[in-house]
């Protein structure tokens, strides 16, 4: 049976964990030859594997994002060994919770620092991987946002900052390389689980979990890695041909949510299938940084 991405060549940055390795695998899955561009090398690695261990094919490159050498020379082993290229999804972001903060409070280092990995890795990327799109006769690129793109989200501003620019990016970018059959389209994800999320959000006092998820949040639950991956997976395919310059939500309906209302039983129950991503434990924890 052919695949959704059968013969396409795939970079995706941040590949090694996350939503970034979920998409691998079921990039590949679906025929693709996969790049997983990762500065992990354990993880990066472990991804490698396990697409080859399945039948599919993948090929790990150490890649930092945020510095533009090791960018060029990811993508000048991407050419040497395909010629082309034909999906590129920067995924790789990072949020510093605890160290990214309101903008007056915030150290140049981190700021540089997140505006590095989460913006200008989506410039680094696209300066080389354009040139290999066009030899496929164009393609599609992926950006990953945030939903704090969308809404106001306090104490997090370089996060903000660099997710609210890559969806400005991402529209004038689909407006640029329209004509050359190359598409670009964004997608903004919120509240989900994965390990990052578990890491890097500690419990915060001024933070209610419970609230959050079972009021703000329309399904009443995390979202899953596969959910945006398989987002981006249609993405990447010939299925999306005629779309171009989008944002979209993988959140659960949080962008859009006005309900003020006070929780009831009924609205605090999630959806019996999804029950387990609401238990104790996880959902403790904070839900800021969504992607990777």
């Amino acid at each position: 049976m052919k695949g959704r991405l059968e013969g396409k060549i795939c970079a995706i940055t941040g590949a090694g964990r996350g939503i970034g390795r979920v998409a691998a695998e079921l990039f590949a899955a679906e025929r693709a030859k996969v790049f997983i561009l990762e500065l992990d090398e354990t993880s990066g690695k472990a991804a490698e594997k396990q697409i080859r261990v399945n039948g599919s094919l993948a090929h790990y490159i150490k890649c930092d994002v945020s510095c533009y050498d090791s960018v060029q020379n990811a993508f000048r082993q991407i050419e040497e060994n395909t010629g082309k290229l034909d999906v590129l999804f920067n995924n790789a972001s990072v949020y510093l919770a605890g160290k990214d903060k309101k903008i007056s409070d915030i150290e140049p280092a981190i700021w540089s620092k997140v505006l590095n990995i989460n913006l200008n890795s989506i410039y680094h990327c696209c300066r080389f991987a354009i040139p290999l799109l066009r030899k496929s006769g164009g393609g599609s690129i992926i950006n990953t946002a945030s939903s704090a793109a969308i809404t106001g989200i306090p104490k997090c501003d370089a996060y903000t900052a660099s997710k609210g620019a890559t969806v400005a990016l991402s529209r004038s970018m689909a407006v640029e390389y329209g004509p050359e059959n190359i598409r670009v389209n964004c997608i903004a994800p919120a509240a989900i689980a994965t390990d990052m999320v578990k890491q890097s959000n500690p419990d915060g006092d001024d933070f209610d979990t419970s609230a959050f998820i079972n009021l703000r949040t329309p399904l009443r639950r995390w979202g899953k890695p596969d959910e945006v991956a398989k987002l981006a997976l249609f993405l990447a395919s010939d299925e999306s041909s005629y779309i171009n310059g989008t944002v979209i939500a993988a959140d659960g309906g949080i962008t859009i949510s006005g309900d003020l209302s006070k929780p009831t039983p009924r609205t605090l129950q999630p959806h019996k299938k999804y029950q387990r991503y609401s238990k104790k434990g996880f959902a403790k924890r904070n839900v800021m940084a969504m992607e990777q």
